[in-house]
């Protein structure tokens, strides 16, 4: 009996049943077999050694692709766990579960030893010789009993058979002397296993439930080349260097307090950052015809009812009482936006209208979910509500993606984009649900722009299309949102006059761009290493006297770059002129000028420049305009 396989390309060709997705590979081109790691059948992942027995569309995974990287590093999970069991013994040592996660994996064990830096050193130690013993990694297909026999000691692995659905197929994976439950697919031997480093230990409770045992999570990663591991290794390195919270705390950016958990403190200079942010939105939003407004921090329990939230979001809401009412603190600001839109009648000539707010939000987040300015529980949303006719609908989605595009290319950051459609716990009707995210669709299509279908992953009352940004890192941020929502106008009965002289029901097009103003920082500080660009540095120019006689041209100095909207200081301290200069260049000034004899005499200023060095001496005007020149065109030359 012979089978046809359709390959990636369309193309067809036959085999015998039973044929495997090595010998399928081998038949491609002699070179793919070594290549492959892998192989798909019908859309799901199998090993090299599945035997194919009808017809079926067919893909070999190589080591370039995200589902080859998966099963290298699921393969290096069980590469792990080997060498624990042979370091502390079969008996003494029970497995958790072992997955991939973005840039390694870990596996969570019970061993009655706690795990060192020199255990995890010891552990690679025994990795690499299972690597060099190539063990095949063979999968095996058992019955229910045969797997409780075989994992009969180990009461976590019993635990996840028994919770198996009768008609599930178990397998094991077995190489060497060791065998792990798991559906797999892994990698034909461990000798395909070239690069990995044990990272970190950590305690987790099993299943993550508190109420369970504490194990230990040993944290890896993998790579296929030597050398993509060792620029992982310095990428993480780096970015340890440019964590937030140490810059954030070096640099007088902001701070928090136990007396606000997750409640961030803008100091002087983060305030700076925010402001300028805050204002580059409002200048490119003036321009666009928004209209600014403020909603209250708090209102009635009866309107989060009346959008849904109370439903769909009260887990994540504060709560107060006032007068025996019961108010909320607002998680988002689009009811608030509503009632605006709601305080007078429109035209359909008047749409559409744009309405923004730079509106301080309060969402509930468990005090282990925290992270620095990442995750807090109160943040600044620069959300804006779009509200439009049908018909307008495409134009104006298509005016925002540029608008979020442009604010992106300021910062130097690429974006990848998502759209997201329909979760579980959406409110409204499947037709207009369908209507908005087709609308969505054909605006990305249109624009030519690439995207990927995150399904089940869009807001309860509506689809959206999520921009993901790259940092200099090439780390991603999910920040700039656009969500379609056909909800909220019948929830709030929205309405407009038409050309017709009836009422109908506008789009509401929800929009942020920074998203967190608190987290947009937070990636800022990360993705400049705390050098911001001179339009953002809180501290413009630092001016160093080279001794006390010239404090007083310094002031003077300083007085004519202020009065020019600089921000500058004046380091007046009893230090030596090199210590100076060096302390500038950890505070990250962008520019420091030098002053003394020479340049009081001829009203010039010793320029030096962050990251270049001296530049030499200039007329102080000539200085002035050059820097009004760069803080105007935010690094972009005019």
């Amino acid at each position: 009996m012979s089978i046809v396989v359709t390959l990636p390309d369309g193309s067809q060709k036959e085999y015998p049943a039973q044929t495997t997705m090595s010998r399928i590979a081998e038949s491609i081109h002699s070179g793919l077999k070594k290549q492959a790691v892998a192989a798909k059948v019908n859309g799901k992942l199998v090993d090299l050694d599945y035997e194919l027995c009808q017809d079926a569309e067919v893909s070999i995974i190589t080591l370039d692709s995200e589902d080859g990287l998966y099963v290298y590093r699921h393969s290096a999970a069980h590469l792990m766990a080997q060498a624990v069991k042979r370091i502390y013994g079969r008996k003494s040592v029970h497995f958790g579960v072992g997955p991939v996660i973005e840039d390694g994996f870990y596996y969570d064990m019970d061993l009655g030893h706690s795990i060192t830096t020199d255990d995890l050193i010891a552990i690679e130690r025994e990795m690499q010789k299972i690597v060099q013993e190539d063990l095949p990694i063979i999968r095996r297909e058992v019955g229910r009993q045969e797997a409780e026999r075989i994992f009969k000691d180990d009461p976590y692995k019993m635990e996840l058979i028994r919770e198996l659905p009768e008609d599930e197929v178990i397998s094991v994976y077995e190489q060497g002397e060791f065998v792990d439950l798991c559906r797999g697919p892994h990698l034909p031997s461990t000798g395909r296993i070239k690069a990995f480093k044990l990272m970190s230990v950590a305690g987790a409770y099993w299943r993550g439930n508190s109420d369970n045992k504490m194990l230990q999570r040993i944290y890896g990663t993998a790579f296929p080349k030597k050398s993509q591991l060792e620029e992982h290794l310095l990428l993480l390195e780096e970015a340890k260097k440019r964590d937030h919270r140490k810059l954030g705390k070096e640099l007088g950016l902001f701070m928090f307090s136990e007396e606000a958990p997750g409640m961030p403190f803008f100091l002087p200079n983060g305030m700076i950052i925010r402001n300028e942010l805050e204002q580059f939105a409002r200048e490119l939003q003036f321009h666009s015809d928004y209209d600014e407004v403020r909603t209250p921090l708090m209102m009635n329990k009866r309107l989060w009812e009346m959008s849904g939230h109370w439903d769909h979001y009260k887990d994540n809401m504060y709560f107060t009482q006032v007068e025996e009412t019961e108010y909320a603190l607002k998680p988002m600001n689009c009811p608030g936006h509503m009632l605006v839109y709601k305080n007078s009648l429109h035209s359909y000539r008047e749409l559409p209208i744009r309405i923004s707010e730079f509106g301080q939000v309060h969402r509930h987040e468990f005090s282990g979910a925290l992270n620095g300015m990442m995750r807090v529980r109160t943040f600044c949303q620069d959300d804006a509500h779009i509200f439009v006719r049908p018909d307008q609908i495409q134009e104006e989605i298509k005016q925002v993606i540029n608008f979020i595009s442009q604010v992106y290319q300021i910062f130097g950051f690429d974006y990848t984009i998502e759209l997201s459609t329909r979760p579980d716990d959406s409110m409204g009707s499947e037709e207009l649900w369908e209507q908005a995210e087709s609308s969505l669709q054909q605006v990305l299509d249109q624009l030519g722009l690439p995207y990927r279908i995150n399904e089940g992953d869009g807001a309860f009352y509506g689809p959206k299309i999520d921009f993901h940004i790259l940092d200099s890192l090439k780390r991603s941020w999910q920040c700039g949102t656009i969500q379609l929502d056909f909800q909220f106008p019948e929830k709030f009965d929205l309405s407009y006059i038409g050309e017709d002289n009836q009422k109908h029901r506008p789009v509401v097009i929800h929009r942020a761009v920074f998203g967190s103003i608190e987290r947009f920082i937070g990636i800022l500080t990360e993705h400049y290493g705390g050098a911001f660009p001179m339009w953002l540095s809180p501290v413009q120019v630092m001016i160093i006297p080279v001794s006390d006689h010239y404090i007083d041209y310094s002031l003077k100095v300083k007085k004519r770059l202020e009065n020019a909207g600089i921000r500058v200081n004046v380091d007046v301290r009893n230090e030596k002129l090199g210590y100076k200069i060096r302390e500038a260049g950890l505070l990250k000034t962008p520019y420091t000028l030098v002053l003394g004899e020479k340049e009081m005499n001829s009203d010039h200023v010793s320029v030096r420049k962050r990251g270049e060095g001296e530049l030499g001496e200039s007329a102080l005007d000539d200085v002035i305009a050059r820097l009004r020149k760069e803080i105007e065109s935010r690094g972009y030359e005019s």
